[in-house]
């Protein structure tokens, strides 16, 4: 047993130490849904040489983002990201590094988090912004938290203009911290009074900006509506780049941003790994989670960085820590760093300003389809449309014909019958107008037979 080196009576001795019966009583609290049963469905066995070409094989059936007209989004966004990114992340320094406890021997890895925290303080419009988290979603998360220890409250409202994702994820750590979440109804087009539901148990009220459909909104009064009411208003952004055109939600009076990186120095990746954003108002920082660098200076006067306000320790004494995430996502803030620092405050404006026209020409010219309605009335890169059948079953059909068409919400909201017409279109500076105009061709093609 080359691999697996223990034997029966090792594990009998070792179920009995535990005090269970078998292994699969280890797993209880994993619920039967998320469990498979049987083996997996690959070869027990295979040559090294047999499995390359198999796996070859399966991966010569993925149509990839950049070989076709592409215009997925839905929270993870196709940019454009510079060789330098890629070629400086994988200096051994910086790939290699661990989390810099002793500051006398990672001065550029603690540098480079505080130019990081400062980017993306200017890009909220924050007063203070910590390391980095895991993603965009456990950040929301982390900030529904966040409110609830500052406000000393436990009940949050999340708009229905939330990613499905982040509010999964914060439906799961409210499981375990005996948080309340009520939850607004999906729905395009917003409409929702978030407000009703606020009362004085209220620790937050999340909101998304643009919004899971791409909606532009102005959250001024609501943050001050929130304040009135003694709670805070946490903004989230999925697309960062966003925010080199519109208002940022500092300027409109957000306390805690919860965001996704991904846009600047990382790539699809599959799903991953990305980056999370966590900005907020200096008065809040010894309750925000993860990892703060300051600046400071050394025994002889010359400037230098440190980890600060709090310690690893901290975040490994569980119910009592801000947070149980103990690290940050290093190496892909340092790609956010790079690709930001590359591009300079005019190169984000221009990339932005380049994002939106081609987004408004993709709308006007897909809306034009018969058949075809937008459904919003502003938007930054990426929008909503409203198809005469079902998108699932169009965005199957244009990958056929050699165009990735955008997400069906109904892969989001599988129940909800009237999202399953809603397609979202996200265009970024990756688009052409020829993928712009092959997209438009196809789906005419494609609707034609339904409407004729």
């Amino acid at each position: 047993m080359r691999y697996l080196p223990l034997t029966e009576a090792d594990r009998r001795d070792m179920l009995a130490t535990v005090g269970v019966d078998s292994i699969d009583d280890l797993f209880v609290d994993v619920p039967d849904a998320a469990r498979h049963t049987g083996l997996v469905d690959l070869p027990l066995a295979m040559g090294e040489l047999a499995v390359e070409r198999r796996l070859s094989a399966m991966a010569a059936r993925n149509v990839s983002a950049g070989s076709v007209p592409f215009f997925c989004g839905g929270g993870a966004y196709r940019h454009h990201v510079p060789a330098a990114v890629d070629h400086l992340i994988q200096r051994g320094e910086f790939l290699t590094s661990y989390t810099p406890y002793q500051p006398e021997l990672a001065q550029g890895t603690l540098q480079y988090l505080f130019e990081f925290q400062t980017q993306v303080a200017l890009l909220t419009g924050m007063e203070v912004a910590n390391a980095s988290l895991y993603d965009g979603a456990t950040a929301c998360a982390e900030a529904v938290a966040m409110a609830g220890r500052a406000t000393r409250r436990r009940k949050s409202v999340l708009s229905g203009g939330l990613h499905p994702h982040y509010r999964a994820v914060c439906e799961t750590y409210a499981q375990f911290t005996g948080e309340t979440l009520l939850v607004q109804d999906p729905a395009p087009g917003g409409g929702e009074d978030l407000m009703v539901l606020v009362d004085k148990d209220t620790a937050c009220v999340v909101v998304q900006n643009p919004d899971f459909y791409g909606e532009i909104r102005d959250y001024s009064e609501l943050a001050e509506q929130c304040h009135r009411a003694g709670a805070l208003l946490v903004v989230v952004v999925t697309e960062i780049l966003s925010l080199g055109a519109i208002r940022s939600p500092g300027e409109m009076g957000a306390d805690i941003v919860a965001a996704e990186g991904q846009s600047f120095g990382n790539a699809l990746n599959f799903g991953g790994p990305y980056v999370g954003l966590f900005a907020t108002r200096e008065k809040f920082v010894r309750q925000m989670p993860g990892r703060l660098a300051g600046q400071t200076t050394d025994a002889e006067g010359r400037r230098g960085w440190v980890l600060t306000l709090s310690t690893r320790e901290q975040h490994i004494r569980r119910e009592k820590a801000t947070s149980n995430i103990c690290t940050n996502a290093g190496l892909c803030a340092l790609a956010f760093t790079i690709h930001l620092s590359l591009l300079g405050e005019a190169g984000l404006t221009g990339l932005a300003q380049l994002n939106h026209a081609l987004a408004v020409t993709a709308a006007e010219r897909l809306a034009a389809v018969p058949g075809v309605a937008l459904v919003n009335d502003s938007f930054f890169n990426e929008f909503a449309l409203r198809l005469p059948r079902p998108a699932a079953g169009i965005v199957d059909a244009l990958a056929e014909r050699g165009v990735l068409a955008g997400v069906p919400v109904s892969r989001f909201y599988p129940d909800r019958a009237e999202l399953a017409d809603v397609l979202l279109v996200a265009v970024t500076e990756t688009v052409t107008e020829d993928d712009i105009e092959q997209f438009a061709r196809e789906l005419a093609g494609e609707l034609a037979e339904v409407l004729r």
